[in-house]
């Protein structure tokens, strides 16, 4: 089985394309569902994290209280540096597991969602890898509709991040999503169609909705 990469920017489309994708009848590994996964109440990712942050990012229930946890390390690369040591070693081993539960599934093909893809620097381990991109502006105003969030609070998430256009230079396939939903479902078909054709898979195995 052939692992493809997906990522982008805030409301870029990247989870849209990824929704797509699985209507089509390709598997998705969704790196946040994952790192919610490693973190849940009762695994050794959250024991971790609560001996090395304290007990202030539990909400009142014993869950981890990701707003929290946010609060904890932001603005301190070594706070968040020890949290990407406890959640990445265990999120890269339960994709593998996913990918190998897949492949014994017989999915020739699945694709591996993630939004830090390139800055983790997994790019060239899931190749081909396919960037959606959208203007700033687009982002802002999807984001802001979507989030209830303010213009300043997006600008601050988008600057967090790796540009966009670093990440459209490392892509094999880039889709640009700045119009409808149609045109950006049009465009995951072709560059689907493509990945098939690159890596010797029957397109028709992906049939069209």
């Amino acid at each position: 089985m052939h692992v493809f990469g997906l990522t982008g920017g805030i409301a870029s489309g990247k989870s849209t394309v990824a929704a797509h994708l699985v209507a089509r009848g390709v598997p998705v590994i969704d790196a946040d569902k994952l790192a919610r996964e490693v973190v849940a109440k009762g695994t050794s990712g959250l024991v971790e994290i609560v001996r090395t942050f304290g007990q202030h990012v539990l909400a009142s229930d014993g869950t981890l209280d990701r707003k929290k946890l946010a609060h904890a390390v932001f603005g301190d690369d070594a706070k968040r540096a020890a949290l990407n040591a406890i959640v990445h070693p265990r999120i890269a081993a339960r994709s593998f597991e996913c990918a190998q539960e897949l492949s014994e599934s017989g999915h020739p093909l699945a694709c591996y969602e993630a939004a830090l893809l390139v800055e983790n620097g997994r790019a060239d381990t899931l190749r081909p890898l396919v960037v959606v991109c959208a203007t700033e502006s687009v982002q802002i105003a999807r984001a802001c509709s979507r989030d209830g969030a303010t213009v300043e609070d997006i600008m601050a998430r988008i600057r967090a991040q790796l540009p966009l256009a670093e990440k459209v230079k490392v892509a094999d396939f880039v889709i640009d999503n700045n119009g409808s939903l149609d045109l950006l479902k049009a465009r995951t078909d072709d560059v689907l169609d493509a990945i098939c054709k690159q890596l010797g898979v029957d397109p028709k195995r992906y049939p069209h909705g």
